[in-house]
């Protein structure tokens, strides 16, 4: 067994060695091929609504309450995912927010969130974040879907072709300025402070997003 183990770490730390250039050129370009698709296809895995309301911290929430939300049930019968919302389209930014989004895992490990009465408390913390974040990047998800180069004004009520088309078109808000109920139950803001305060520093096992 160990001779076998020897002999398997020599062609690895030599593949040269045992093996022509054009065989490894080749091995190396389908294992590239392989492992991207098996990356990719983990990655669309866990844009799946499924995936996302997979613990019952999500399922029994925040996934709770879009159902009564236009972004689940509306005319036209196009429905938004969790993904769509909370994770970018463009590959570098998804990834990124992939990153970002992996420190959830500690909050499910140490129970952050797992009872409705510490999601209740932590919920204007974790929403701030939200926010924070959707002000940062201009509210990038939610133009995954709409674009303000393609809004008909005319059909639009007067108080929304007023914001949008001063706000929106000279950048001086973003969408989560004005929507941050859209899809969510809005948290309890106490009485002199704004939903735009910042939120409190976390510790690392604390969840990063509330409403993925």
């Amino acid at each position: 067994m160990l001779k076998l183990l020897k002999r398997y770490w020599n062609i690895i730390r030599r593949p040269s060695v045992h093996f022509s250039l054009g065989f490894l050129t080749i091995g190396g370009f389908i294992g590239g091929i392989l492992f991207w698709g098996a990356f990719n296809t983990a990655m669309e895995l866990t844009n799946t609504e499924k995936f996302c309301t997979g613990c019952h911290e999500m399922r029994d929430n925040v996934y709770a309450e879009l159902k009564g939300t236009i972004h689940f049930t509306n005319r036209s019968g196009v429905r938004a995912l969790c993904s769509d919302c909370h994770v970018p389209h463009n590959w570098t930014d998804k990834i990124a927010r992939k990153m970002q989004a992996s420190k959830e895992v500690w909050g499910k490990i140490f129970g952050t969130i797992d009872t409705r009465e510490k999601f209740v408390d932590k919920r204007l913390e974790l929403a701030q974040h939200e926010w924070a974040r959707f002000k940062a990047n201009d509210s990038l998800e939610c133009r995954n879907c709409h674009n303000y180069e393609y809004m008909d004004f005319t059909r639009q009520s007067v108080r929304a072709q007023n914001m949008h088309s001063t706000y929106l078109a000279d950048k001086t808000k973003t969408c989560i300025d004005c929507h941050k109920g859209i899809a969510h139950t809005l948290p309890h803001i106490p009485p002199g402070q704004t939903s735009d305060a910042t939120p409190p520093a976390r510790a690392p096992k604390e969840v990063a997003n509330a409403a993925r």
